[in-house]
């Protein structure tokens, strides 16, 4: 069931926000600066493109940097991920089949908007838990 939504999810929605993490990431990239910005944002590329069966914990080695990071990615890129993930969530939840896909696309919020601090780990493992 897992590869049927991921598949689905792929077509729908999740080919166009993994772009859009790419694109964020290239220019944190450029900007020497924000480059773990980009790290961030290729990381959660991956798991936009691929959400079900991968979950998102808190790094338990966060620091304060993070938290001053995360502010920082807010203001930059994080509310136009999040605002990305809301409109096509909601889009998704008109329909019934689209229910499931919208629901992932609103677990997306919290780490598109301060994905410093977080990792991202298969949801059957018994470290997923939080």
């Amino acid at each position: 069931m897992r590869t049927i939504l991921n598949l689905i999810w792929l077509v729908l929605a999740g080919f166009w926000l993994a772009v859009g993490y790419v694109v964020a990431g290239l220019i944190c990239c450029i900007l020497i600066v924000t480059i773990p910005f980009g790290i961030a944002s290729f990381r959660i590329a991956g798991y936009a493109l691929w959400p079900f069966g991968r979950t998102v914990v808190d790094k338990r080695s966060a620091g304060a940097g993070s938290v001053l990071g995360n502010i920082i990615w807010v203001i930059v890129a994080g509310w136009w991920l999040a605002l990305g993930h809301l409109v096509s969530g909601i889009a998704l939840c008109v329909t019934i089949i689209g229910i499931p896909l919208g629901l992932a696309n609103f677990k997306l919020i919290p780490i598109s908007l301060l994905p410093l601090g977080k990792e991202i780990v298969p949801s059957d493992q018994p470290f997923a838990t939080r």
